[in-house]
């Protein structure tokens, strides 16, 4: 039995590709207990400072803070809000970049106008302009969201670019042009195709990238407002206790690592099974 199950279709798959099923589990379960965090966990703004940076117990699994919040459920609440910013600006910069990348890399007079205004945007450090964003426009999730999507939003442009320049002189869409295809149609069913799975990777890299910066942010203050559950809050709330009371600090900054490390593995795996060259080496 165990020889057919190493056989089967699940097992190769798991031998093929473990960082995919890794990643993946890890980062299903944290978006349950997101999805669920009114079932599993208690009020996470609720707090008792009679109960203030009480250790683990059978009460407070992972402790209370400083005002007696619960560590745990301010933890599992704050899954949402780095799931919601990471997939949100993973979504927002591929959806522009690639509208961006497309034209700039069919349309030869407006490339050289559109990539310097790319290299302008990239050349200011995101974390800067991230903060200058949310200081001009107030702190909020949608804020923080175009904060950190706005720097993302070049990269991806220049991914589609190349993808779109080396694909655009082709036989099958010079022939497509030729026979009068319409340049949307070209766009959509010729050129879009090449750069699903690129951008498939580069949307899970970007996605990591801005649950980090959130958390960055609102560690400084320049994120989601501080009365929200989010894990950067809580380190930066919880920084001036660390040698008092380490558990407020360290559930955070393990989630916040657990979940960067998914989504990382999650991209590596779908590198390796969407790359044509590594899958044929594998």
């Amino acid at each position: 039995m165990a020889h057919l199950a190493s056989r089967s279709p699940a097992g190769d798959f798991l031998r093929r590709h473990p960082t995919i099923v890794v990643g993946g589990i890890l980062l299903l379960l944290v978006l349950l207990a997101a999805v669920f965090a009114p079932l599993i966990a208690p009020d996470p703004i609720a707090f008792e400072p009679v109960n203030r940076l009480k250790p683990p117990s059978s009460s407070f699994w992972l402790g209370t803070d400083s005002l007696g919040r619960d560590v745990y459920a301010r933890m599992v609440y704050g899954a949402r809000i780095s799931l919601i910013v990471g997939l949100a600006v993973a979504l927002v910069s591929v959806l522009a970049g690639t509208l961006i990348g497309l034209v700039s890399g069919y349309f030869a007079r407006v490339d050289a106008v559109v990539m310097r205004l790319m290299d302008g945007i990239m050349a200011i450090p995101s974390i800067l302009l991230a903060i200058a964003l949310v200081a001009l426009l107030g702190a909020s999730v949608k804020v923080v969201i175009i904060a950190i999507a706005i720097p993302e939003i070049p990269r991806v442009t220049r991914l589609v670019r190349s993808v779109v320049l080396s694909v655009r002189d082709l036989p099958y869409v010079e022939a497509a042009r030729a026979s009068g295809t319409p340049v949307g149609r070209i766009l959509w069913r010729h050129i879009l195709p090449s750069t699903a799975a690129p951008l498939i990777v580069q949307a899970t890299y970007i996605c990591a990238s801005a649950i980090l910066t959130e958390a960055g942010l609102s560690f400084l203050g320049a994120g989601t407002p501080v009365e929200l559950p989010t894990w950067g809050n809580m380190i930066a709330s919880s920084r001036l206790y660390l040698q008092i009371a380490p558990w407020t600090i360290f559930a955070p900054g393990i989630c916040l690592a657990l979940v960067v490390l998914a989504v990382n593995l999650l991209g590596d795996g779908l590198r390796d099974r969407l790359d044509p060259r590594i899958s044929r080496r594998m």
